[in-house]
């Protein structure tokens, strides 16, 4: 099939570690022997990805689960078409202090638990003359969301006590060597570039508030998606492919190379450190733990984290939300051409291990 033959996918992502398996899928050739031609739109926020799908000048994304179900809500602006049918990748992130908080909540020779953690640094917030600055990539993340719970539940408003505020992920560093934020909430490589380069400290995982959590999905404008069913299971089908080889414990050693190239051009070391078999405190997961699958218990839980802090009407159908923009279904078919195991009986056993963060 010549390049011209192929249907022509536009794919954003941002310049994050966890875009592994649309770089590795396109630059390995796996679209292109599913007879795809994608085209990789690096976008500088959160916000263009978001827009430009509800625009329909991208086809599909990765994308923040939060953010694709508050677009399709129209709590940004009118309801986007948005569909995800399938999870991209769990863990990664970080939250991550600069040195004036991490001199201060970091000083102890025990260990820290997440909540020992958020106990201190709430005492080091209470200590401060006015809220300090506290950077998370888009309101509608997980990153927001799983700080406000991880805060909430370690004594601490998320409201009243810190002043958050919205910055790219590539920005955060930046913003934190500068001293214009006390600390950040994003994902890989970005905290750990900070600690690398000693504008700030790792204070825990996102992993250590909810284990096995979801990450980045796919989301894909709805018409585009129902348009073309082939075309669909295609991509579907190349990222899969994608997430197990970004999931072997020695794909580092390459994957992180081609992070580092254009068109995201990450840190190498810091990318390296962040994937599977990594040296960090946070690992990415990309296969392992049906990482793949878009659970509805996923979905509803980001629902009611928001309707929680008052983004939501308290009378919102949260379960027709879900299913409205989660499609399992559309997933199915190239799960089957794969050779995945469908969630049936384990479901049960994987909602009761993955639904809802280690603490309340």
């Amino acid at each position: 099939m010549t390049q011209a033959n192929r249907a022509l996918v536009r794919f954003g992502l941002l310049r994050l570690a966890d875009s592994a398996p649309v770089v590795v899928a396109e630059r390995r050739g796996l679209f292109r022997e599913l007879g795809l031609r994608v085209e990789l739109s690096v976008e500088p926020s959160w916000a263009n990805i978001a827009d430009k799908l509800a625009y329909g000048l991208l086809d599909a994304a990765s994308m923040l689960p939060p953010l694709a179900l508050a677009a399709a809500l129209g709590l940004r602006g009118p309801p986007g078409r948005l569909l995800v049918p399938m999870g991209l990748s769990g863990g990664g992130n970080t939250v991550t202090l600069g040195r004036a908080a991490a001199r201060a909540v970091l000083d102890t020779p025990e260990p820290l638990d997440a909540l020992a953690a958020g106990r201190r640094f709430g005492s080091w917030l209470r200590g401060q003359p006015t809220p300090p600055r506290f950077a998370v990539v888009h309101a509608f993340s997980t990153h927001s969301l799983l700080l406000r719970y991880w805060l909430a539940a370690s004594g601490v408003d998320p409201d009243r006590d810190i002043s958050s505020v919205v910055v790219p992920p590539e920005q955060v560093e930046p913003a934190l060597a500068a001293g214009d934020i006390a600390g950040f909430c994003a994902g890989a490589p970005w905290g750990e570039l900070a600690a690398q380069n000693g504008s700030g400290q790792v204070l825990l995982g996102t992993s250590a508030i909810w284990r096995n959590h979801p990450e980045k999905c796919l989301a894909v404008a709805a018409p585009w998606a129902l348009a073309d069913p082939a075309r669909l299971e295609a991509l579907l089908r190349g990222l899969l492919q994608a997430q197990r080889l970004c999931e072997e414990p020695a794909a580092g050693s390459w994957v992180a190379p081609l992070l580092a190239e254009s068109p995201l051009g990450l840190p190498l070391a810091a990318s390296r450190a962040c994937l599977p078999g990594g040296t960090a405190t946070e690992h990415i997961r990309f296969h392992a733990g049906a990482a793949w699958f878009p659970w509805y218990s996923h979905a509803a839980w980001f629902l009611k984290q928001m309707r929680r802090w008052g983004w939501l009407p308290t009378d919102m159908d949260l379960e027709r939300a879900t299913r409205a923009v989660y499609r399992p279904d559309l997933l199915a078919p190239a799960a089957a051409m794969e050779g995945l195991d469908w969630p049936s009986g384990d479901a049960e056993r994987h909602e009761r291990f993955c639904d809802s963060p280690d603490f309340d």
